[in-house]
């Protein structure tokens, strides 16, 4: 590897480090003797495949020059910085010698705005077009899409690209003027539009014919940044649940602002718990994705905030001891659903074991239910100790609510205190 291009890489990889929309496993695979490749290269970080397959991804911006000067990014335009750039080629071998390593399986492509966003889209789509049509990289590529790129630039990554991704950053249009003046929402909100038809009339074409290109067949995601302005939990959940439902969004990403422009009176003084607060988003955001949760049930208007210390599911509970204690062995599937200590996978084997006979404690911990959680929240013959009403909710609130010293932020990235 040429010494400028190392050098460019140093500088690239470490800019990139802070978009969390492809997440750290917390994976550390080192050199072995008689093996081959290493994930403690610069610039590799862990993602996961929809089918749960765990891959190393190179992340990269393509340059750190940018136009834009975004009080939250270490990027912007008036710090004083070491600036680089790859040139599309230059980018396109670093990659593909990366692959044939064995360092990586992918790539994750983002950039600073060079000149304007059509400009940017055009290089980096020049990388991944060089990957696939020359290098016949047929690894998993995750691409940025510039906000304020033109649909026919979107439409052409997406044809490269496994996942396209338009970052969100600021939930507040108002705050993200007074942080980002050169953005508005509408910039981020017309490329999220461009991937939904792109991803709707591909799979209309593949319908007609099996060989029609697809588009984006990872879906597209987007990051929030959390903590670095005035928005609240309930915000940022009501702007998620919008954006899975009329986006076609597949992951929303949420990122602890972490402070790398101290200087800047705009941004907010962090506080420690920044980091559990976007561990609490992403349990949040789980339980609207999977356990049938609106957002107005999670946080409303009274309570805007998720508590830092209980998961929402748990807290949710808790309010509303008015729909426990549950009977495992009659109720339906969504009531079991929202049991603490009951996840997607160990309802499903309730619905199916319970068919074949009554359920006990034994068969609860088979299932996997975490009975220290539970049992306060259903009812069973075997069971020795109270519900919630016979316990109080304050007192099962005390009893359970967390104590664990804060996990590392790799850990809450992927773990999200459910256990199936």
């Amino acid at each position: 590897m040429k010494e400028s291009v190392l050098h460019k890489l140093t500088i690239l990889a470490e800019s990139a480090k802070y978009d969390v929309s492809c997440s750290s496993s917390g994976t550390i695979r080192r050199n072995k003797a008689g093996m081959t490749g290493s994930t403690s290269g610069w610039g590799i970080c862990h993602s996961f495949t929809e089918d749960g397959r765990c891959v190393s991804l190179l992340k990269i911006l393509l340059t750190n020059f940018c136009l834009f000067d975004c009080a939250y990014c270490v990027n912007r335009r008036s710090n004083d910085i070491e600036r680089v750039a790859f040139t599309p080629g230059e980018l396109a071998e670093l990659t593909i010698e990366f692959y044939r390593r064995n360092y990586i399986e992918g790539l994750f492509l983002s950039s600073g705005v060079i000149k304007s966003p059509d400009h940017t889209m055009e290089k980096m789509l020049r990388v991944v077009k060089d990957l696939r049509t020359i290098h016949h990289f047929n690894g998993y590529i995750h691409m940025k899409t510039i906000p304020g790129a033109s649909q026919e630039l979107v439409h052409q990554a997406g044809l490269y690209a496994d996942r396209l991704s338009v970052n969100l950053e600021i939930p507040l249009e108002q705050d993200l003027k007074l942080l980002a003046p050169e953005k508005d929402h509408q910039s981020v909100y017309k490329p999220m539009h461009y991937i939904q038809q792109g991803m709707v009339q591909s799979l209309e074409e593949r319908r007609k014919f099996r060989s029609a290109p697809r588009f984006a067949p990872a879906g597209q995601s987007t990051q929030i940044i959390v903590g670095a302005a005035k928005d609240n939990d309930k915000d940022i959940l009501h702007l998620s649940s919008a954006l899975y439902q009329r986006q076609s969004m597949k992951r929303v990403y949420y990122s602890g602002y972490i402070p790398v422009n101290t200087y800047d009176k705009r941004l907010p003084v962090v506080k420690d718990s920044s980091l559990k607060r976007e561990n609490r988003l992403y349990q949040a955001d789980w339980l609207m994705r999977f356990y049938q949760f609106n957002a107005n049930e999670i946080l409303d208007d009274k309570s805007p905030y998720l508590d830092l210390d209980m998961d929402p599911k748990l807290a949710w509970a808790i309010r509303h001891p008015e729909r426990f204690p549950v009977d495992v062995n009659t109720a339906d599937y969504a009531t079991i659903l929202r049991i603490p200590g009951v996840g997607v996978k160990s309802a499903k084997m309730i619905m199916v074991a319970r068919k074949h006979g009554r359920l006990n404690l034994n068969g609860l911990k088979k299932i996997g239910v975490v009975l220290k959680r539970a049992q306060y929240f259903i009812t069973n013959n075997e069971l020795p100790h109270y519900t919630i009403h016979e316990a109080t909710p304050e007192y099962v609130k005390r009893v359970l609510r967390d104590t664990p010293s804060l996990p590392s932020p790799a850990e809450q990235q992927l773990s999200f205190g459910f256990t199936d």
